[in-house]
């Protein structure tokens, strides 16, 4: 398996742990009366499923975007300086201004 797919599925399997606690959190602090609306409908299970699924995807993306972007930062050994062109000071001309 190559080694871009094994870090996708570790990262979405984080992102769904992730999920996993905050669909948790929500549901034990009663954020919005969540807790009641899950546990006192017929249909209260379907959406804490929902809501730990597509809090999955996002946090599996992000987890994921998260870990590529900072794929650069770890390999980067060289000694350049990527802030651009340093400004001089010594290269100033005075500059007359009239003023009326």
């Amino acid at each position: 398996m190559p080694k871009l797919v094994k870090l996708y599925i570790q990262q979405v399997l984080i992102g769904f742990g992730l999920s996993a606690i905050f669909t948790a959190i929500l549901i034990y602090f009663n954020v919005a009366n969540l807790q009641r609306l899950v546990f006192g409908s017929s249909d209260g299970l379907l959406g804490l499923f929902l809501i730990f699924f597509f809090n999955g995807l996002v946090f599996a993306g992000v987890q994921f975007a998260i870990r590529i972007m900072r794929m650069g930062y770890e390999d980067d050994d060289d000694d350049d300086d990527h802030r651009g062109t340093p400004l001089r000071d010594s290269d100033m001309i005075p500059v007359r201004i009239s003023t009326r």
